[in-house]
């Protein structure tokens, strides 16, 4: 793991860097399917007044990491999602380090024994980041892509 990561709460003055993090349209819909592109501030503003727990991790003292739950209960589970990753710091340890973060979050928190996540069946990165991580296929449902194409959405758990 990289040493030169920390976490914090999100503030207001970071959403500038993370709404540049999604590239183009299709890592802008893996990471929050109901945006429109480009993401901008108020949208992701929006996405945080409605979740819990949004989080960014930092690299060297920089924004390179955010994600957030989408769904919790109390003593049941926590939903992972809007998981994004600064395009200079990828590959560096910075999403697998924000995903224990917020698992450690669900437990400590929510005394939440399960973490769910979903990914798109076209996120090979992510499904090979949360399968590596202990993540288990739990379903898969159809979802509608941005140009109107079917698409997987793969549902996927692990107990904490």
């Amino acid at each position: 793991m990289n040493a030169n990561l920390q976490h914090r709460p999100a503030t207001a003055s970071d959403l500038g860097d993370v709404v540049a993090f999604p590239q183009n349209l299709d890592e802008l819909f893996f990471c929050y399917p109901k945006a429109i592109w480009p993401l901008n501030v108020g949208q992701l503003a929006a996405a945080i007044a409605e979740r819990r727990e949004s989080t960014v991790v930092e690299l060297d003292g920089k924004v390179a990491g955010f994600a957030n739950f989408y769904q919790w209960q109390h003593g049941e589970f926590c939903a992972l999602g809007n998981l994004m990753v600064a395009p200079w710091a990828r590959s560096q340890g910075v999403a697998q380090y924000l995903v224990e973060v917020m698992e450690k979050i669900a437990r400590e928190r929510y005394k939440a024994p399960l973490m769910k996540v979903s990914c798109f069946n076209a996120n090979a990165g992510g499904l090979l980041l949360y399968t590596r991580l202990g993540y288990q296929t739990a379903g898969i449902v159809e979802r509608r892509a941005p140009n109107g194409s079917r698409v997987a959405l793969v549902q996927l758990e692990k107990p904490l």
